[in-house]
């Protein structure tokens, strides 16, 4: 069950879109936005209120990978593992982050909810790879290395 204030910044968030079925995406994208993920309790509300099927609402968030049932930390960390960065050896900087946040390829989250770590088709920066992308900012040119000093630092100011 979650807390009211959820449904709260919902009935916000619907109230500056507009209570018809063509605002779902950028309400979904909202409230995403404000808990990086998108609750399901609240996706099957947000669909009675602007009156959406929820089987329609279910199947536009399942439909965008962009839309995560599952929170996600702080720092969310985007490996990206296109051809560029794969052939210039994203892998062992996934592995590396994998194993200083003991993380998995099936447990993307650290337990305090700092950290998430995915896997990209692309960052859009081929020539500067391999990169990775720290919620919003790109990280050029990285190493395994560079990687471990880029969480120390994360660390840091997450403090």
């Amino acid at each position: 069950m979650l807390d009211q204030s959820y449904y709260a910044k919902a009935d916000e968030i619907i109230e500056h879109y507009g209570r018809k079925a063509g605002s779902l995406i950028p309400i979904m994208q909202d409230i995403q936005g404000a808990y990086r993920y998108l609750p399901g309790e609240l996706l099957s509300y947000v669909a009675k209120e602007i009156g959406v099927r929820e089987a329609k609402a279910y199947s536009v968030a399942t439909f965008y990978e962009n839309f995560s049932f599952e929170p996600k930390g702080k720092y969310i960390i985007k490996v990206c593992d296109g051809t560029a960065c794969h052939v210039r050896k994203s892998g062992p900087i996934l592995d590396v982050l994998f194993k200083e946040l003991g993380l998995n390829k099936k447990k993307h989250t650290t337990d305090d909810m700092v950290f998430t770590v995915e896997t990209v088709s692309c960052l859009g920066a081929c020539g500067l790879a391999p990169t990775l992308m720290v919620n919003e900012q790109v990280y050029p040119c990285m190493t395994p290395e560079k990687a471990i000093e880029l969480i120390e630092e994360l660390r840091g100011e997450s403090v």
